[in-house]
Formats: C-alpha cells, structure tokens, sequence
C-alpha cells in the first residue's frame, strides 16, 4: 500500500486536531497554516471526514473543526478510508489462474492485506501522539507536532 497525499494530509489534520483541547474547534485556515497543507484541499477532505463521522463542523465567529470522538477511538484506517484510500493492494495476476504458484502468491498477499488492514484498524490518532511526543523528547525538540 502506497500513502497518497490524500491519506497523509488526512491523518496529518486530525493529528492536528486531536492536540486541541477537548470541544475546541480549529479553522481550515490554523490547521492549513500549522500542517503545511492547502486549505483548500483540507476543506475537502475534512468534508470527507465529517461524513464519515470523524469531525464534526461548528458554524460561526468560534466555529470550525473538531474531532467526533476521542483521539483514542479514531483509527488510522478510518481516516484513510474516509478520504478514499484504497486500503488493499491485491497484485494483477499475470498468468493462468489455474497455476498452482499464482494461487500461492494470491494467497499471500490476500494474508498480507488482511494484516495491514488490521494494523491500519489498530493504530488509533492517541497511539500516533504519544509516539510523536516519544520521538520528539528523545530528540530534546519542543512539542510542535508538524506532522
């Protein structure tokens, strides 16, 4: 599985997100500035994202993004899924399906993906924070948490 920009720029904002204090909402604008990402390019994703139930959308002066639930519960494969990540990468066969090393190498990959998908589904947006803050101590930096 190859990350796009999509999924990249997608974990990257709810990452964002997940910093802020419980109910505080975060622009298109703060987010793109702070995570490099075009805002109009976020806008669409985050929209992605709300329909997904990942965010949620608060209009007005104080309005903005935030996220749907906690941090804790929001799996990296969610988010990749909600912006339209293809998460299985299943190889073009090449040959005849009735060769016995086709079916083997199949079955593989079919293995592999299943693998992945659980590994996507089990890394939530708070195992990705804690992770960051580990690196980040372990390298004397503040916590900025550019993705």
């Amino acid at each position: 599985m190859k990350l796009t920009t999509r999924g990249h720029y997608g974990v990257k904002a709810l990452l964002d997100l997940s910093l802020l204090q419980p109910d505080a909402t975060a622009s298109v604008k703060a987010i793109a500035s702070r995570q490099d990402i075009p805002a109009p390019y976020l806008e669409k994703l985050l929209i992605e994202m709300r329909k997904a139930g990942l965010v949620k959308s608060i209009r007005g002066s104080i309005g903005g993004y935030l996220l749907a639930k906690p941090p804790a519960q929001i799996s990296i494969g969610e988010i990749l899924e909600a912006v339209g990540e293809k998460i299985t990468h299943l190889p073009q066969q090449q040959s005849e399906p009735n060769q016995a090393l086709d079916w083997v190498t199949l079955a593989l990959w079919q293995r592999l993906n299943q693998k992945l998908k659980e590994s996507l589904y089990s890394i939530t947006l708070a195992d990705l924070y804690y992770d960051a803050r580990s690196w980040q101590a372990a390298l004397g930096e503040e916590a900025s948490f550019i993705v």
